[in-house]
């Protein structure tokens, strides 16, 4: 079978990474077109200063750099001078070691280092500032334009491609399919285009009805006079010398340019672009990326650089300008394929940073189907209908301009655009003083304020120590009250916000069959907890069938990005159907939950009558609803679902019914606790496509006798080689917060998924990927904040492991 017919738009960074990453693979019928001239296409690439600083929160992307840096080295297109990101607040600093925490976790090498050796490393530098900085041998710059100019000649030698001065006017297709492109210069058949466009993308999105979540902005870059104390030491050929430079507390990064410095800055206003009001046009220096240069906004960053780098007092800025680029409503960049067309692909948002790294995610996505490193964080599907909308798009990617460089906790929720989807309960949870976060524009209440008088009267050894600063943001100690209540009497949670489809028609057990691990083929009422697989055996999801009518399946997934893989793998004939808007459901649970609601309904709620893992038809207080006997807490009780019209009116009748019980309303945080104790897997957190079920922990769910599946293939017969393990914190007071680095013999081994306190077993939990020699009993050590905290790898479930709880 011949490879598809590949058109690549955009001929910058990205697409011609991804050019050179297909051809590699075998996929030479490859072309790559650009609006503009080559090698400098007029687009973000062509002014990009090119610093790479790998380190991220996410593992991924910085997976994703880490690559980039080796690729660009083996290209000589990679100066690797270093990076130093300094502190000069006592906040930074701490955040610092947070940072330097994600390097040792995701395997960068990195290094805290004093004042002192940073004014060594930077003689610019005024050291009385500064606090020290993270110092990371392996970042640098990238040479974007020669990478390109490398990377297309690469390409072309193996068949690819690349044409400029031609604009894309539309994108052919056929029955739900791409057959090609339409430019000014005639057509193009293609199988497979993507769009990699840059500030562009929505442009080309359009063209195929596909809404692109994505804003293009200004930012300002200058580039100073001669800096005496520079002179002589760099040559035209080798640029620079020093490491390049972040100075987060006031939303600047500096780099060599010979004898001169560049300087970038976001401290100013989001200053937002309509890319169709732009001069397409590219005449030496002048292009469509590089707007006029707006010297008033940039005026208090450069007194803030001459107070970091006093010689600057002695230059000026000579040149600048308003450089284009492109934000999104979470920050992170857009891959994934068209749900609407097949073969569309979009790999936009994309910075240099990264840029080599997604190119070769998206060209195994392409060819085999799956990428080594997990993309859900960059799934163009990941984002809500709601969070589609222009407006939210253009606030919410402004909002993440200005917070580029901030110190956000983990927690920290949006302060605007809130209360975009509440669900049925939310005007009765404002009355119980509920605190919200948000995700995927729901709006989740972590505790109710209403439950601060039962802190009065928990037990005390049920009472937590003070936490730190850092982990007592968005916490409060009523979730203590709430996680007791739940584990000895009863308990409502809103479970709304979970992703839900209904499947349905002839086909939809085979397509289910299919796609997930465990045996599906069971009785109607049957409820199972299974996986979705990619081909290389990861994880994909996991999610919560079902089994309704004999063919009508609810199935509980982890969002949008498990909705399209169903949706692209249905047959004629079966219908996906989202119902997560219309539909509500309340967690009933606790050791009184059946006090609660056997009383309201005629249908048999005992143990035998609705065993664990079952589902029927029911109603409650007169209100049609599906109970689930499931538990994601460990305790026992139901998810009740009903229609949305309804959900006030069963909220109200379970919690007048549960008065005399003691009912209480409680929150994520609880939630969360109460699931670690119990060892129950956050997919996304605890596992993704990097992990397979035997060594999540999971392979429970998977059934090779019941036949093939997506996915079996690559797990049959595999050895874990790591685990993911639960630790208890030996001083029984220290709660971290998920990503940090764990020691094992004083080496770093792995790193935390997620962690609570745990109410029920009064110490605090994490979970973390170890190698699978690190067994129960193993002592091992957690860096926090630059200290390291002693932990011990415990037996899971720390909570009833013998489940009698939850089956009573």
């Amino acid at each position: 079978m011949s490879a598809p017919k590949v058109v690549i738009i955009g001929a910058g960074i990205v697409g011609a990474n991804l050019a050179d990453e297909l051809t590699a693979r075998g996929w030479t019928d490859v072309t790559v077109l650009d609006r503009g001239p080559l090698p400098r296409t007029g687009g973000s690439t062509s002014h990009a200063p090119g610093l790479v600083f790998q380190t991220n929160p996410s593992k991924a992307m910085t997976d994703f750099a880490r690559y980039t840096v080796e690729k660009l080295l083996s290209l000589d297109c990679f100066l690797q001078v270093g990076g130093m990101e300094v502190a000069t607040t006592p906040a930074r600093w701490e955040d610092l070691k947070r940072k330097h925490g994600w390097a040792t976790s995701w395997g960068v090498p990195g290094r805290l280092i004093d004042a002192a050796e940073c004014v060594e490393r930077w003689p610019l530098l005024d050291g009385s500032r500064i606090f020290g900085a993270l110092h990371v041998p392996t970042d640098g710059l990238a040479r974007a334009v020669k990478a390109v100019e490398v990377l297309a000649a690469r390409a072309g030698s193996r068949g690819a491609r690349f044409i400029g001065s031609t604009k894309v006017t539309d994108v052919l297709t056929d029955r739900g399919r791409v057959t090609g492109v339409r430019t000014d210069q005639g057509d193009f058949p293609a199988d497979v285009v993507v769009s990699c466009a840059g500030f562009w993308g929505r442009e080309i999105g359009a063209m195929v009805g596909m809404d692109v979540p994505l804003l293009p902005l200004a930012h300002q870059y200058v580039t100073t006079g001669q800096v005496a104390e520079l002179a002589g030491r760099n040559t035209e050929e080798i640029e620079a010398s020093l490491p390049i430079l972040r100075h987060q507390d006031q939303d600047l990064y500096f780099r060599e340019h010979v004898d001169r410095l560049g300087i970038g800055s976001y401290a100013h206003r989001p200053m937002p672009v309509d890319e169709s009001t732009l001069d397409p046009t590219v005449c030496g220096t002048a292009m469509p990326s590089m707007l006029p240069f707006t010297e008033d906004d940039f005026a208090p960053s450069w007194e803030e650089s001459k107070l970091l780098l006093p010689a600057l007092g002695a230059t000026k800025v000579e040149e600048g300008f308003n450089g284009i680029f492109s934000f999104t409503p979470d920050g992170q960049s857009l891959v994934g394929e068209s749900a609407d067309v097949r073969g569309f692909w979009l790999a936009e948002a994309i910075w240099v940073t990264h840029s080599a790294g997604i190119a070769k995610a998206v060209a195994q996505l392409l060819v085999d189907g799956h990428a080594e490193v997990d993309t859900h964080d960059i799934d163009v599907h990941r984002f809500e209908e709601v969070q589609l909308a222009p407006s939210y798009v253009r606030e919410t990617a402004q909002q993440n301009f200005v917070e580029v460089y901030d110190i956000l906790h983990p927690l920290q929720p949006k302060l605007s655009p809130r209360d975009l989807r509440v669900t049925p309960f939310h005007a009765r949870q404002r009355e119980l003083g509920a605190v919200f976060l948000e995700a995927g524009g729901w709006e989740r209440p972590h505790w109710f304020e209403a439950n601060a008088p039962l802190l009065k009267k928990l037990p005390h050894d049920a009472l937590p120590p003070a936490r730190d600063a850092w982990s007592a943001q968005f916490h409060s100690p009523i979730v203590a009250a709430e996680a007791w209540h739940t584990r000895n009497g009863v308990a409502l949670y809103d479970m709304t916000p979970l992703k839900r489809v209904e499947i349905s028609g002839p086909g939809s057990l085979e397509l289910l069959q299919s796609l997930t691990t465990n045996q599906l083929d069971k009785s109607v009422g049957s409820v199972t907890y299974t996986l979705m697989l990619d081909a290389a055996g990861g994880v994909r999801s996991d999610v919560t069938v079902a089994r309704l009518e004999p063919e009508v399946f609810q199935v509980g997934l982890n969002g949008n990005i498990d909705v399209d893989h169903f949706v692209k793998h249905a047959p004629a004939g079966v219908q996906v159907r989202d119902i997560t808007g219309g539909t509500c459901c309340i967690g009933v649970w606790g050791p009184l939950a059946r006090d609660l609601v056997q009383p309201l309904s005629h249908e048999d709620f005992s143990h035998a009558g609705l065993k664990y893992f079952r589902a029927r038809r029911a109603r409650i207080a007169g209100v049609p609803v599906v109970a689930m006997r499931l538990s994601y807490v460990g305790e026992l009780g139901w998810e009740i679902y009903t229609g949305a019209d309804n959900g006030l009116r069963l909220w109200d009748a379970l919690w007048a019914a549960g008065q005399p019980l003691g009912v209480i309303a409680a929150g994520r945080a609880a939630f969360n606790s109460l699931r670690l104790e119990k060892g129950y897997r956050l997919w996304g957190t605890e596992m993704t496509t990097e992990h397979d079920p035997y060594e999540a922990g999971v392979g429970f769910a998977v059934r090779l006798a019941k036949g093939d599946f997506l996915g079996r293939t690559a797990i049959e017969g595999r050895t874990p080689a790591r685990r993911l393990r639960c630790l208890t914190i030996d001083d029984g007071r220290t709660v971290v917060l998920g990503k940090e680095p764990v020691f094992v013999d004083g080496v770093a081994a792995g790193y935390v998924t997620s962690a609570a306190y745990g109410y029920t077993v009064g110490r605090p939990i994490a979970y973390a990927w170890l190698p699978a020699s690190a067994d129960v009993g193993s002592s091992v050590e957690i860096e926090y904040f630059g200290r390291r905290v002693a932990a011990t790898v415990a037996a899971e479930p720390l909570v009833d492991p013998g489940m009698e709880r939850i089956r009573r």
